[in-house]
């Protein structure tokens, strides 16, 4: 199980080090949900700008690619991909709640586990992302990529998705990793008492 660090600099301080090392601490949280966000913000207001809602668009020349890929302009008030609609409020508040627990937790963390921040910043974008659409929309989030069958998404949704799959893939990978040190510890061990034994023996021997 994951064990996040105690940093005693999260303290409620006026001491200007401490600040600038809380601030320092955050400064790629910022970054990365700055960037999602602004990119998914962008571009659901090309969408509601440039196309019609229901109305379907792809780039010109490529009609073919229309039955398997599109942009839509389409709307949900649910969750990430269109599911339980109509529960706007509840995920929003939701949202509220894992962006709080990210910002806890996000300077806890081994920063060696670049993996688990970029998780989490993902995360947090994509939940902050919808939840900017469904303040300032009626409680509804402009979804606009479609393919095939699939329900219309966001970038929001993307980032949610991949953040869930790295630290997923992230958290196997470390527990492995962990595993195999402990067992290749275990055989030094074993190797070296066995050691001990032969060179008992050979005393006893001579």
């Amino acid at each position: 199980m994951y064990e996040f660090q105690r940093l005693p600099i999260l303290e409620f301080t006026t001491n200007r080090s401490n600040i600038l090392k809380l601030v320092r601490a955050y400064t790629g949280l910022l970054v990365l949900v700055s960037a999602i966000i602004g990119l998914d913000q962008w571009t659901k207001w090309l969408v509601r700008e440039n196309i019609p809602f229901m109305g379907i668009w792809v780039p010109e020349g490529f009609e073919w690619i229309a039955p398997y890929a599109r942009i839509v302009h389409w709307y949900n008030t649910g969750a990430a991909f269109g599911m339980f609609q109509g529960y706007g409020w509840i995920f929003t508040s939701l949202a509220f709640v894992v962006a709080g627990m990210i910002i806890y937790y996000y300077p806890r963390t081994d920063p060696q586990d670049w993996w688990l921040r970029l998780a989490m910043g993902m995360q947090m974008s994509g939940a902050l992302g919808n939840v900017i659409d469904r303040l300032t929309l009626d409680w509804k989030v402009t979804d606009f990529i479609s393919v095939g069958d699939f329900p219309v998404w966001n970038v929001a949704d993307a980032s949610i998705s991949v953040g869930v799959v790295i630290l997923l893939i992230g958290v196997w990978w470390k527990e492995s990793r962990e595993k195999r040190q402990i067992s290749e510890h275990e055989a030094g061990q074993d190797s070296a008492e066995d050691q001990h034994v032969v060179e008992q023996t050979d005393e006893y021997a001579i």
